[in-house]
């Protein structure tokens, strides 16, 4: 089998509310590149890279040209089994992990199209069924934030992703904590994340301040040093996510202490090939997964979903429903939140296919 063809497009997805994150960063409208790879035996992979601006060393417009200079690897090359192919690719192209996400997850939904399988049969077997959500909070007004967290709760949801930072206050911030971990039920899930936004003062401040209560942090500083220093003062668990992208990072989130949970995401580790071996040296750790991506709809949502239910239950911490939080949905029947969990497609691959009507004609094709 050999790739003769790689589609790309470029859709706008809008968040049902505008995100509001520490350092002026917002989520409303972002633009998700979606790729499909053709073979010559008729089967097809899909893939997506959704980049926040201003969130992690990713641009969606740099997608593109990445592709475009990697496609004389990518055209001709056997795309069954991923690894082989994404080995060449990478000593082609060094770095750009968001970039060559999309290809990776859609040479995995042509692996497992060959297969006749689902695709997470191919990446350890089905471990759990119905995966636990978290939901994420904007940060507006502490009241505000409050009403969310209480429909949310009422909806299933047991673990709730509390944004902070936005007016550079920690006593407001303070006040978000607080009230939120007030009204949800006792041995639900509490996080405060800065999405290192604080400064290391700040972030002990707030934390100070709520050590009383049931909450973890979630990436306060920049830098894992920083963040060293808010848990040593604290004692609160942390969740590092934009700290940890490779195994360096990992391996020094683990050193630290810091690491009780790591976030993994596709587009900043490179794909379903790079997050599954993360997966591995988190279990070896012992450090509870959020299995997610930056952002996107159905393709995302569904590969990460695959590597969730993958994943040893005792470790998975929870997933991210993404395409939950924008429109359009590419795949009307691509999965959806239930009672506060969500499962992977059963279908053949990623189990989800996106609708042409939605896509249009590709901005770009590489043959």
């Amino acid at each position: 089998m050999k790739i003769t063809k790689l589609s790309i497009w470029n859709i706008n997805l809008k968040s049902h509310e505008t995100y509001y994150m520490a350092g002026n960063k917002t989520c409303d409208e972002v633009e998700s590149i979606i790729i499909s790879v053709d073979t010559d035996s008729g089967i097809k992979g899909w893939g997506e890279c959704c980049p926040i601006p201003h969130y992690l060393p990713a641009y969606a417009k740099g997608i593109t040209p990445a592709l475009t200079e990697i496609a004389p690897v990518i055209i001709g090359s056997d795309p069954v089994g991923p690894e082989a192919l994404m080995t060449k690719v990478n000593k082609y192209l060094q770095g750009h992990p968001y970039a060559k996400s999309p290809l990776d997850i859609a040479l995995w939904d042509i692996t497992a199209k060959v297969a006749n399988l689902p695709l997470y049969r191919l990446l350890g077997g089905q471990k759990q069924k119905d995966m636990p959500l978290y939901h994420s909070i904007t940060c507006i007004a502490p009241d505000e934030m409050v009403k969310i967290a209480k429909e949310k709760q009422k909806e299933g949801i047991t673990q709730f992703q509390v944004k902070l930072g936005v007016d550079n206050d920690w006593r407001i911030d303070t006040e978000r904590l607080i009230k939120i971990r007030e009204v949800i039920d006792d041995g639900f899930l509490v996080y405060g994340d800065w999405n290192c936004g604080a400064t290391p003062l700040d972030a002990i401040r707030t934390s100070r301040a709520v050590a009383h209560l049931d909450i973890m942090l979630e990436q306060p500083c920049v830098t894992l040093s920083e963040c060293a220093s808010v848990k040593q003062a604290t004692g609160l668990p942390m969740k590092l996510d934009e700290g940890v992208y490779d195994t360096k990072t990992l391996l020094e989130g683990h050193e630290k202490g810091i690491m009780d949970v790591a976030a993994l995401k596709l587009s900043k580790f490179g794909g379903i090939s790079a997050v599954r071996d993360a997966r591995e040296l988190c279990n070896y750790f012992g450090t509870k997964m959020c299995i997610e991506d930056t952002w996107g709809s159905d393709i995302a949502t569904s590969a990460l979903l695959h590597l969730g239910t993958s994943c040893e239950p005792s470790r998975l911490l929870n997933v991210c429903d993404l395409s939950g939080y924008v429109s359009p949905r590419l795949d009307k029947n691509g999965p959806t939140r239930k009672k506060g969990k969500i499962s992977a497609p059963d279908g053949i691959g990623l189990g989800v296919e996106p609708d042409l009507d939605i896509l249009g004609k590709p901005t770009v094709i590489l043959d």
